[in-house]
């Protein structure tokens, strides 16, 4: 096994959200499989991140790691620009069959902040080839998160995000106020009242909606009540405007629905999905579009979509996707992550009532456990103490929380759960003497 010289790592390598000067540990790690990944002095850790959500069936997975080596054998890239190819192909026959009837037209991008910015321009296109040259505004939901470039940060919670450094650089968007009713809460109208308003006083100047579906990521994990979702499509079919669902953390089966948004049984006008899109294997998104959204741009000024990256439809990454896809189509997540489900209820939720004034909420929804505490976590403490444990959970801000492959055991969940609990009680908390 090759050697990973740490020091080199630690002075010249930028780790996300990290700083140069002062960095935040790193854990090497040699080789992954199934749910656990194994550190270079041989220890292993049972994933409870799914790497940032995207290895839904786990590490070196047998079917995926072929369908990469096949693929590769024949072709690892070609343009895409006047050139196609089976993976793509099939892959695009894929989503479209699985996402809603009305979405019809799908573009390969490279990430999820590339989704983002290519939703965000097909509303802006699609309105100028429409005539409605004053809509140039999005409007969304405090708490949000949508990726890390530009476009997107401008879409992204404007106080609380990482991106409030940008606020004079990004263009400047609407928010309303975050929906407050959880996710099993009795509906109440008023829960909608801010997005109401805004978008009754301002929708000859907005472009689109954008939302993250049932589940807000990594602006606060918060999970909201279905029943706002289904408020907003009324809403902006109410008003003609766009509705573009960002389901790049939610989509593939997270939230126990296969797509977030058919918890509240709408459709959007632009769905964006990435991460488990490829099992984690490799970066891929896609956008996928009613006909209506795609024929307008087509027959606007422009007569075509304003955008293709390097790496669009990148062979490699569609054909993981296509077999990724069929492990998904077999149906065998569905009891899994409702088995997550009861196992993170029964074992994770009591937290909420054990009285630890540091917690301030605790939510589960599909395979997703989110406990909310009232101090920010110390992350280099908190990180050490589930590496010791022999778990992989990375907290932030005031936020622990899990989202295991589907593939896990009772028995290693329970020992993720466990160690959420422990770490909880140790109270590394930055500026907090409880004890």
């Amino acid at each position: 096994m090759e050697e990973i010289d740490t020091e080199f790592d630690r002075k010249h390598i930028w780790h996300p959200y990290t700083s140069m000067v002062d960095p935040l540990p790193c854990y090497p790690v040699e080789s992954a499989s199934g749910v656990r990944i194994k550190t270079s002095n041989n220890k292993e850790l049972i994933d409870g991140m799914s790497s940032w959500w995207c290895a839904i069936h786990g590490y070196n997975h047998p079917v995926l790691n072929q369908a990469l080596c096949d693929q590769a054998s024949r072709m690892s890239h070609v343009m895409f620009g006047g050139i196609t190819h089976a993976p793509a192909v099939n892959l695009c026959k894929k989503l479209i069959k699985m996402t809603h009837p009305k979405l019809d037209c799908a573009f390969l991008a490279d990430s999820g902040s590339v989704a983002v910015e290519v939703a965000l321009k097909m509303a802006l296109q699609y309105c100028h080839s429409k005539g409605q040259i004053s809509k140039k505004k999005f409007l969304t939901i405090k708490n949000g998160y949508h990726g890390d470039t530009f476009g997107a940060m401008s879409v992204c919670d404007p106080v609380n995000s990482m991106h409030s450094l940008y606020t004079s650089y990004v263009p400047d968007n609407l928010f309303a106020e975050a929906p407050q009713l959880q996710f099993s809460d009795i509906w109440n109208e008023s829960d909608i009242e801010s997005f109401k308003i805004l978008i009754s006083e301002n929708y000859h100047t907005i472009a689109a909606v954008i939302l993250e579906p049932i589940l807000q990521g990594a602006g606060g994990m918060k999970i909201y009540h279905p029943q706002y979702l289904k408020r907003v499509s009324e809403l902006c079919d109410t008003y003609g405007v766009l509705l573009i669902l960002d389901e790049i953390a939610t989509g593939f089966g997270r939230t126990g629905k296969l797509f977030a948004y058919e918890h509240a049984d709408i459709c959007p006008d632009i769905l964006c999905l990435g991460k488990a899109i490829t099992g984690g294997y490799l970066t891929l998104s896609a956008v996928i579009s009613t006909r209506d959204v795609a024929d307008t741009i087509s027959l606007g000024n422009t007569k075509c979509f304003m955008h293709g990256p390097t790496f669009m439809g990148n062979p490699l990454a569609c054909h993981v996707a296509n077999k990724n896809l069929e492990i998904l189509e077999q149906g065998i997540w569905k009891l899994q992550v409702k088995n997550i489900e009861r196992q993170l209820e029964s074992e994770l939720l009591p937290l909420k009532d054990m009285g630890y004034k540091q917690v301030k909420d605790v939510r589960v929804l599909g395979s997703i456990g989110v406990v909310e505490l009232n101090f920010a976590i110390d992350m280099v403490a908190s990180q050490r103490q589930f590496v010791d444990l022999g778990v992989w959970v990375r907290p932030f801000r005031r936020l622990i929380y899990i989202m295991p492959p589907y593939i896990i055991s009772e028995l290693d969940l329970s020992t993720l759960i466990r160690a959420v609990i422990l770490v909880v009680e140790n109270n590394f908390f930055k500026n907090s003497c409880l004890k």
